[in-house]
Protein backbone atom coordinates (compact mmCIF):
# COMPACT_ATOMS: atom_id res chain seq x y z
CA UNK A 1 0.00 0.00 0.00
CA UNK A 2 0.97 3.76 -1.25
CA UNK A 3 0.42 6.46 1.51
CA UNK A 4 -1.70 7.81 -1.51
CA UNK A 5 -3.92 5.20 -1.00
CA UNK A 6 -4.69 6.07 2.76
CA UNK A 7 -8.48 7.76 2.77
CA UNK A 8 -6.55 10.44 5.18
CA UNK A 9 -4.35 11.88 3.10
CA UNK A 10 -6.72 11.15 -0.03
CA UNK A 11 -9.54 13.86 2.35
CA UNK A 12 -6.75 16.08 3.46
CA UNK A 13 -5.29 16.29 0.18
CA UNK A 14 -8.51 17.31 -1.24
CA UNK A 15 -9.75 19.92 1.38
CA UNK A 16 -5.54 21.68 0.88
CA UNK A 17 -6.38 21.98 -2.97
CA UNK A 18 -10.27 23.67 -2.40
CA UNK A 19 -8.59 26.04 -0.25
CA UNK A 20 -5.83 26.66 -2.80
CA UNK A 21 -8.54 27.61 -5.12
CA UNK A 22 -10.57 29.50 -2.44
CA UNK A 23 -7.94 31.70 -1.38
CA UNK A 24 -6.88 32.80 -4.85
CA UNK A 25 -9.90 35.17 -4.25
CA UNK A 26 -8.74 36.92 -0.74
CA UNK A 27 -7.31 40.24 -1.19
CA UNK A 28 -3.58 40.93 -2.48
CA UNK A 29 -3.22 42.38 1.28
CA UNK A 30 -3.69 38.93 2.96
CA UNK A 31 -1.19 37.36 0.24
CA UNK A 32 1.85 37.09 3.20
CA UNK A 33 -0.46 36.32 5.91
CA UNK A 34 -3.97 34.67 5.82
CA UNK A 35 -3.27 33.29 2.80
CA UNK A 36 0.33 31.75 3.49
CA UNK A 37 -1.09 30.81 6.43
CA UNK A 38 -4.11 28.84 5.63
CA UNK A 39 -2.34 27.72 2.36
CA UNK A 40 0.16 26.09 4.79
CA UNK A 41 -1.43 24.35 7.37
CA UNK A 42 -3.78 23.00 5.26
CA UNK A 43 -0.71 20.98 2.67
CA UNK A 44 1.17 20.04 6.07
CA UNK A 45 -1.59 17.56 6.58
CA UNK A 46 -1.53 15.18 4.17
CA UNK A 47 2.73 15.61 4.19
CA UNK A 48 2.61 15.04 7.60
CA UNK A 49 0.33 11.89 6.92
CA UNK A 50 2.70 10.22 4.22
CA UNK A 51 5.82 11.19 7.09
CA UNK A 52 3.92 9.47 9.03
CA UNK A 53 3.11 6.39 7.15
CA UNK A 54 6.88 6.01 5.94
CA UNK A 55 7.70 6.11 9.67
CA UNK A 56 5.67 3.22 10.48
CA UNK A 57 8.46 1.06 11.31
CA UNK A 58 8.88 3.27 14.20
CA UNK A 59 5.96 3.19 16.44
CA UNK A 60 6.79 6.99 18.23
CA UNK A 61 7.44 8.77 14.88
CA UNK A 62 4.32 7.26 13.25
CA UNK A 63 2.09 8.77 16.69
CA UNK A 64 4.13 11.95 16.35
CA UNK A 65 3.76 12.50 12.75
CA UNK A 66 -0.02 11.75 13.19
CA UNK A 67 -0.06 14.27 15.54
CA UNK A 68 1.69 16.77 14.30
CA UNK A 69 -1.23 16.50 11.51
CA UNK A 70 -3.83 16.64 13.60
CA UNK A 71 -1.76 19.79 15.48
CA UNK A 72 -2.02 21.63 11.34
CA UNK A 73 -5.45 20.57 10.50
CA UNK A 74 -6.80 22.32 13.81
CA UNK A 75 -4.69 25.53 12.43
CA UNK A 76 -6.35 25.47 9.42
CA UNK A 77 -9.51 25.60 11.56
CA UNK A 78 -8.42 28.86 12.67
CA UNK A 79 -7.79 29.75 9.56
CA UNK A 80 -10.80 28.77 8.15
CA UNK A 81 -12.31 31.22 11.13
CA UNK A 82 -10.29 34.28 10.45
CA UNK A 83 -11.70 33.47 6.51
CA UNK A 84 -14.95 33.30 7.45
CA UNK A 85 -14.84 36.72 9.84
CA UNK A 86 -13.00 38.79 7.45
CA UNK A 87 -15.88 38.18 5.16
CA UNK A 88 -13.60 36.51 2.45
CA UNK A 89 -15.99 33.27 2.85
CA UNK A 90 -19.12 32.91 3.30
CA UNK A 91 -20.91 30.67 6.28
CA UNK A 92 -21.68 27.86 3.48
CA UNK A 93 -18.21 27.60 2.43
CA UNK A 94 -16.99 27.90 5.92
CA UNK A 95 -19.19 25.29 7.01
CA UNK A 96 -18.13 22.81 4.51
CA UNK A 97 -15.05 23.04 4.69
CA UNK A 98 -14.99 22.83 8.27
CA UNK A 99 -16.88 19.84 8.12
CA UNK A 100 -14.01 18.05 5.73
CA UNK A 101 -11.23 19.20 8.37
CA UNK A 102 -13.45 17.73 10.75
CA UNK A 103 -14.14 14.72 9.42
CA UNK A 104 -9.60 14.28 8.00
CA UNK A 105 -9.36 14.49 11.74
CA UNK A 106 -11.15 11.59 12.80
CA UNK A 107 -9.70 9.95 10.16
CA UNK A 108 -6.20 11.03 11.55
CA UNK A 109 -7.29 9.95 15.32
CA UNK A 110 -8.38 6.18 14.03
CA UNK A 111 -4.92 5.81 12.69
CA UNK A 112 -3.48 7.04 15.84
CA UNK A 113 -5.84 4.92 17.91
CA UNK A 114 -5.26 1.45 15.48
CA UNK A 115 -1.44 1.71 14.35
CA UNK A 116 -1.56 -2.00 14.11
CA UNK A 117 -3.95 -1.86 11.04
CA UNK A 118 -1.12 0.62 9.30
CA UNK A 119 1.71 -1.90 9.60
CA UNK A 120 2.94 -0.69 12.45
CA UNK A 121 3.98 -3.38 15.61
CA UNK A 122 2.78 -2.42 19.03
Amino acid sequence: MKFQDLLAYQKSFSLAMKIFEITKSFPKEEMYSLTDQIRRSSRSVPANIAEAYRKRVYPKHFHSKLTDSDAENSETQVWLEFAMKCNYINENTHSELLNESNEVGKLINYMILNPQKFGVSV
